[in-house]
């Protein structure tokens, strides 16, 4: 017998070690970090009290955890179910609370039926198969890509008329928002949201440095962006590209390219081991193709099914 409960900031170490053992499970090593843990805890859009379960059992170890996050006012709900290894039953009970739950959330929203979506690794057959009985399908596939670091890396050349900020200042940051809803208008999954949505999300996690945001100007326009953060610090000593957009009437210029290597660079001065991103597989644009010829490697891959409620 497992008894249920809500969980709690407080929480965030027992989870941690729950899902500890499940992607040592799966992937051999942890992949996931206390820190991350916290921050989804502290996700804006995450109700404590509604919208996650934590099952223990009758000695008090946690076996499961669950959860359903609304993505702004859309119809997409993110969703997840995570069961120690080896214990049998839970999942099946867990499941119909998530998605009973995806659908209260997106009938608060004023939405007829929402879109669910579970990332699953690719290594986990056993979860993608359950997946399917749920009735959920493959999305797309977003392949973790990473370059090390060996030493110094070289500041790339800029283009002509090209010019820098960071995002510590408020301006910058409503410039780099308005970038990166123009430029992600067409991604898999993307929600537009505005500025203090954008913002709060960013505030809420522990691996934000507003330095590490690059705004792209080309002759005085807001053209590209690049934020970095982090995340993958604490567990690989990299640092991470969480997004890269290049608005569309400046693509082909190779503004991509230039904001890619110089986070390269600016990883490497920091004395980082290498650069982390995930790249969506269907991307509208070829990033995969431009991540690869800038060295990187794929090194994971985790896909996202969807289920329509």
């Amino acid at each position: 017998m497992h008894s249920i409960s809500r969980p709690r900031v407080e929480d965030a170490e027992t989870i941690f070690e729950l899902v500890s053992a499940y992607g040592t499970s799966v992937l051999g090593a942890p992949d996931m970090t206390l820190e991350d843990v916290q921050d989804e805890l502290a996700e804006p859009d995450f109700d404590l009290g509604a919208d996650g379960w934590l099952a223990y059992d009758a000695g008090g170890r946690l076996d499961a955890s669950a959860w359903a996050c609304s993505n702004g006012d859309s119809d997409l709900v993110d969703v997840e179910v995570i069961v120690r290894p080896g214990v049998e039953g839970l999942a099946e009970k867990l499941w119909p609370m998530v998605l009973g739950r995806a659908r209260e959330l997106g009938a608060a929203r004023g939405h007829d039926a929402v879109t669910a979506h579970v990332g699953i690794y690719r290594a986990d057959q056993a979860k993608q198969a359950l997946a399917g009985e749920l009735g959920f399908e493959p999305g797309t596939g977003f392949h973790r890509m990473r370059i090390d670091h060996e030493g110094p890396v070289p500041e790339p050349g800029r283009p002509a008329g090209l010019t820098l900020r960071t995002g510590e200042s408020e301006e910058a940051r409503r410039a780099a928002h308005r970038v990166h809803q123009e430029g992600f208008a067409e991604h898999f999954g993307f929600v537009p949201i505005d500025y203090d949505l954008w913002y709060a999300r960013r505030q809420a996690q522990s691996s934000t440095d507003w330095s590490q945001l690059t705004l792209a100007e080309l002759d005085g326009r807001p053209a590209g962006l690049l934020i970095g953060n982090n995340q993958f610090v604490p567990d690989q000593d990299c640092g991470y590209v969480a997004t890269l957009a290049v608005l569309p009437e400046f693509r082909g210029r190779g503004l991509g390219r230039f904001l890619l290597r110089h986070a390269f660079a600016a990883d490497a001065a920091r004395g980082r081991k290498g650069t982390i991103l995930h790249v969506d597989s269907n991307n509208t644009t070829p990033a995969l193709g431009l991540y690869e010829s800038a060295g990187m490697r794929r090194v994971m891959v985790i896909d996202v099914w969807r289920r329509r409620l």
